[in-house]
């Protein structure tokens, strides 16, 4: 039946496209033989792709390299299809398993950068493409991904997602190009190569940690950040230049990871901000409450003031804001990480938090960053950006079910 019902959806879908993708589901742990019939139906039936999932993260390289072995050699239409793989990473494997696949005969890969997605995340794009760019000698194979955006792109979605990438991430981490041991130190000034496979430079990290201040001027930001990939119209150059200045006087120098958390708070929001931040003033001691006033512009330009107590500073920062905001939530996850090293370090802070009132049928859950040299400032706009992004899911789903309800009336 499931091999019938595979038919009729790849024949069905063939209607509408030339290019269709058949996924065997948990097929590192299939019956083989019944995979491979299943595989020849499918693709007599029209599939261009068939994507073998290892979807548990359960299979061992060589299981699943003699896996894709087995597909090339016993379905006999294979010729007219790609195989396709997409590895999940519950055992720490899903690189090498795709690359066993690639070495077997998988010619499209399923990836995703820094390797989020569900559990313990799927196969890492950047750590494929470079293991394929510095093995050639080993695979012949190319991808045409131009490697210098793979750290960019990192950042990018770190910050988007507010999903930090861990120090020792391959390819992207911060300590992935650091060297600590005094013999590896000595060796990389030496010859880079002793102790180096892949030059930073070709994966897009910058190649020196250049420092800016405040006697910089705009052209040397704009320089700076033109270096790191960043395209600025005048609008948003201007906001990243007023809060450069404001963190260069607060900490004299501001380098590479300070930009990019600047232009990350300034600049990269991907929705419509119904509340912004101007002023937090925070009192608090060991013999005292601590007590935070917030100053809130809304939706219209309307100035609210408020003002609150809680356990410590951040928890009456976000009393006082939810007070103005009135927008019932679970704070669920909050963290920190300095950005750059020192007593004067800007901070990232990550924030989770989850929705009283359903938004189109669920509680979802938001995530928030934000960065200063003020650790409870950080945690404002970080919470700040959460609440944001859940008005402006909210407000979205109200618009879609009054556009279904106009639709509706059309035939009441």
């Amino acid at each position: 039946e499931a091999l019938e019902r595979g038919v009729d959806a790849v024949k069905y879908a063939k209607r509408f496209v030339d290019d269709v993708q058949y996924y065997a589901e948990d097929a590192g742990r299939a019956d083989p033989e019944y995979l491979y019939r299943v595989l020849e139906a499918v693709i007599a039936a029209g599939a261009t792709v068939v994507n073998i999932p290892d979807t548990t993260g359960y299979t061992m390289p060589e299981e699943f390299g003699a896996l894709i072995q087995g597909i090339v050699e016993n379905v006999p239409n294979i010729h007219r299809a790609t195989i396709s793989v997409h590895c999940h990473n519950d055992l720490g494997l899903a690189t090498a398993n795709t690359l066993a696949g690639v070495i077997n005969g998988a010619r499209q890969v399923e990836v995703t950068v820094n390797g989020i997605g569900e559990r313990a995340g799927n196969c890492s794009l950047e750590e494929v493409v470079m293991a394929l760019k510095t093995r050639c000698d080993l695979l012949n194979l190319h991808t045409g991904i131009d490697t210098r955006r793979l750290y960019p792109v990192s950042r990018l979605v770190s910050q988007l997602t507010s999903i930090p990438v861990q120090p020792n991430k391959a390819i992207v981490g911060t300590n992935a190009f650091a060297h600590s041991s005094g013999i590896h130190q000595d060796g990389v000034l030496k010859e880079r190569t002793t102790y180096e496979i892949i030059n930073p430079r070709d994966v897009g990290v910058p190649d020196s940690v250049i420092i800016l201040s405040a006697r910089s001027g705009r052209h040397g930001l704009r320089h700076r950040l033109a270096e790191l990939g960043y395209t600025l119209n005048e609008e948003e150059f201007e906001k990243v230049y007023q809060r450069f200045l404001e963190v260069a006087d607060k900490k004299k120098t501001v380098d590479t990871r300070d930009l990019e958390a600047i232009v990350a708070d300034e600049v990269q929001m991907f929705f419509d901000e119904t509340y912004h931040l101007e002023h937090v003033q925070v009192s608090c001691g060991n013999r005292s409450i601590p007590t935070a006033t917030v100053r809130i512009r809304g939706p219209n330009g309307q100035v609210f003031c408020d003002a609150d107590h809680g356990t410590g500073p951040v928890d009456a920062v976000y009393r006082a804001i939810n007070r103005v905001i009135g927008e019932p939530n679970e704070l669920i996850e909050f963290s920190v990480q300095a950005v750059t090293e020192g007593i004067d370090a800007v901070g990232r802070v990550t924030i989770r938090i989850q929705a009283d009132e359903p938004v189109n049928g669920k509680r979802r859950v938001f995530s928030g960053h934000g960065a200063d040299t003020d650790i409870v400032v950080a945690s404002a706009k970080a919470y700040m950006f959460a609440l944001n992004r859940l008005i402006a899911a909210r407000r979205e789903a109200e618009r879609g079910i009054e556009a279904a309800d106009r639709q509706i009336s059309k035939y009441c």
